[in-house]
């Protein structure tokens, strides 16, 4: 048995990962909204010698799933 979270909304995941089709994702929801970061350059590494943006934050609260 693994003990996973979904890495958007934080959702136990307890099981088999053949028991979530989405894996690591808890629902394909969670999926689309990864793949939107990703699109969105939201994930990136800085190059070396560039600095840091520390003026974006780095959760968006209107992504997330309500509770």
């Amino acid at each position: 048995m693994i003990k996973v979270r979904c890495p958007i909304c934080q959702v136990p995941m307890p099981g088999q990962m053949t028991e979530w089709p989405d894996y690591p994702f808890c629902s394909a929801r969670c999926r689309k909204i990864d793949l939107g970061r990703w699109l969105g350059e939201r994930y990136r590494i800085p190059a070396p010698g560039e600095p840091e943006d520390k003026s974006s934050p780095s959760t968006d609260d209107t992504d997330l799933p309500d509770p």
